[in-house]
This record gives C-alpha cells, sequence and structure tokens, in this order.
C-alpha cells in the first residue's frame, strides 16, 4: 500500500477522534470525507471501517474516565455499613449483597445499569434497521439536511435553556427514567449526519441536565454502543482480513484514540464557560456547502 493512502487513512482517523465527541456528526463526517479520499480498499471493507475505527474512540473514554467507571475495590476499601436497605437472610442474594458491600462501588455499579438499559432503545432499532440504514440514508443529501436540521435545534435550545438552571447537575443524580428517556433520543442517531453525541446531549438538556453531565454520560453510553455497533460489523465483514486492511484499521483506530483524548478533554474544558450555540453554527454552515457541492458542482 502506497504513503498516500496511509496519510488517507490517518486523515480518517484524526477525523473521526475529533467528530466523534463534538456533537457535529463523526458519520456524516466520514461518509463526507470518503467521497473526497477514494481508498484502494473495497466498499464493503470502508463501510465496516468507518464503524470499528469508533473502538479507538471509544478507547480514550475508558482512559479518561477510568476512576468513574472501574466499579471495583479491594476488600479493604469496604464501607462500614451495608449499601443495601434489606439485607438477605441466607442464599444467593445474601452472597451477591455481601459481594458488592465488600468489593464494589455500588455508585459505579448502579451508572452502569444505568447505561445498559439507555443503551438499549438504539440497539433494539439499530439491529433492526441497519441494512435499511445503509440503503436508504447513507448519502450526502441527507447527511447535509440532518446537519443543518440538528444545527438549528442546537442554536434554539441553548437559547431556551439561557433561561432556566439545570435540575441534574451531577451523574448521581441521573434516575433510571432520565436515562431510558435519554436512550430513546439516541434513535434519531441512526440517521448519519445527526451525530450520536448530539442527539443525546440535546436529549439530556431538555430532561433538565447540565451540559456538563449531559456530555459526560453521552461519553459513557458510547462505549457498549460502539462496542456493539463494531461486533455487528465485524460479524458482517467476515472477521477475514488481508494484511493491509488490518493494518489500516489499526492505524485508523490508533489515531481516533490519541485524538479522541484530546478532543474529549477539550469539549470538557470547552462546556463549562460556553454553551453549544457555535456548534449549531458549524453545522449549519457545513450541511449548507455539502448540499451546494453535491447538488450543483458534483
Amino acid at each position: 500500500m502506497s504513503f498516500i493512502e496511509w496519510i488517507k487513512v490517518i486523515i480518517l482517523g484524526v477525523v473521526e477522534g475529533i467528530t466523534e465527541w463534538l456533537p457535529i456528526s463523526s458519520t456524516g463526517h466520514l461518509i463526507l470525507v470518503n467521497e473526497f479520499l477514494k481508498m484502494e480498499q473495497s466498499d464493503a471493507f470502508m463501510e465496516m471501517f468507518d464503524v470499528v475505527i469508533q473502538l479507538g474512540a471509544i478507547m480514550a473514554v475508558v482512559v479518561l474516565f477510568w476512576g468513574k467507571l472501574w466499579p471495583f475495590h479491594t476488600a479493604k476499601k469496604a464501607p462500614q455499613s451495608s449499601w443495601f436497605v434489606n439485607k438477605a437472610e441466607s442464599g444467593f442474594m445474601k452472597s451477591f449483597q455481601n459481594f458488592c458491600d465488600k468489593y464494589c462501588y455500588m455508585d459505579t455499579l448502579a451508572l452502569w445499569v444505568k447505561i445498559v438499559v439507555a443503551c438499549i432503545p438504539a440497539a433494539v432499532m439499530g439491529i433492526k434497521f441497519d441494512d435499511y440504514m445503509e440503503e436508504h440514508f447513507y448519502n450526502p443529501t441527507v447527511v447535509s439536511i440532518a446537519l443543518i436540521v440538528y444545527g438549528v435545534i442546537f442554536i434554539v435550545l441553548e437559547t431556551f435553556n439561557a433561561r432556566r438552571r439545570p435540575r441534574i447537575t451531577s451523574l448521581e443524580d441521573m434516575t433510571f427514567k432520565t436515562a431510558i428517556l435519554i436512550g430513546v433520543f439516541q434513535i434519531l442517531a441512526l440517521i448519519p449526519g445527526t451525530s450520536r453525541s448530539g442527539s443525546t446531549i440535546i436529549g439530556g438538556i431538555l430532561i433538565g441536565a447540565s451540559r456538563e453531565v449531559a456530555a459526560e454520560f453521552t461519553f459513557f453510553l458510547g462505549i457498549p454502543i460502539m462496542f456493539g455497533a463494531s461486533l455487528v460489523k465485524l460479524l458482517k465483514f467476515g472477521f477475514v482480513f488481508t494484511g493491509s486492511e488490518f493494518f489500516v484499521l489499526l492505524l485508523g483506530m490508533a489515531v481516533a484514540f490519541g485524538v479522541s483524548y484530546f478532543s474529549i478533554k477539550f469539549l470538557m474544558g470547552y462546556i463549562k464557560k460556553h454553551d453549544f450555540k457555535v456548534f449549531g453554527w458549524y453545522r449549519i454552515a457545513l450541511g449548507v456547502l455539502v448540499l451546494i457541492y453535491f447538488l450543483f458542482i458534483k
């Protein structure tokens, strides 16, 4: 494979690492970039690549938030009192409760249950409509419209949100009902150009979460969703790679990981002092340019 092809892979990894976490649609950007960077690999491989490269991005979340995501501790850190209000007197439940009290951060375990529950709506819809979405929606026109529509939504939402105070200011404040509702918003991201992070952040803010909580929960939701989506794509592709295909995938994931690490840190710092309007205007501008290009220039 030529040096130019490696540069193309690096560019795709950079695009994924930046756009996966900013609410501007990574899938949409990858579709658009692929229009201009024609790779030597087959269309089937590139369809799989555009999804599986996200594993590199999601590993940046695991590294950055390891302290909040790892649910286990040693027996020395066990609390003096039980987390469970009603303790079982015998059997499996007693053993389970004792294990949790002795070795688990229960708030972190509860967070993971909320994450899994919130992923169910999008997982069910994604598995059911994956082929249909690829056939009918993975094109520049749909991407452009989605970029513009959700850009407008971000601007309107932030204008509305400036007049109210969030009622959910930490992950501990988030209920299972709130988690499920945010998960429902994640279904919108099945349409390319929408942005998975954008749709769930919009949902979180509408429900009453602060920007920081909405963004952080969005990052965590990406872990099972991206692992699941990547597994589906790999199964469909067949797990059979040529040598060059394997290294293309590995390089793309590595670049996506490194760029994602800094993108996440940037976003978490940015939203402490700013709103999401700038991303809304960016989406609108990009959507209009892409629409003009594919309708009148190409």
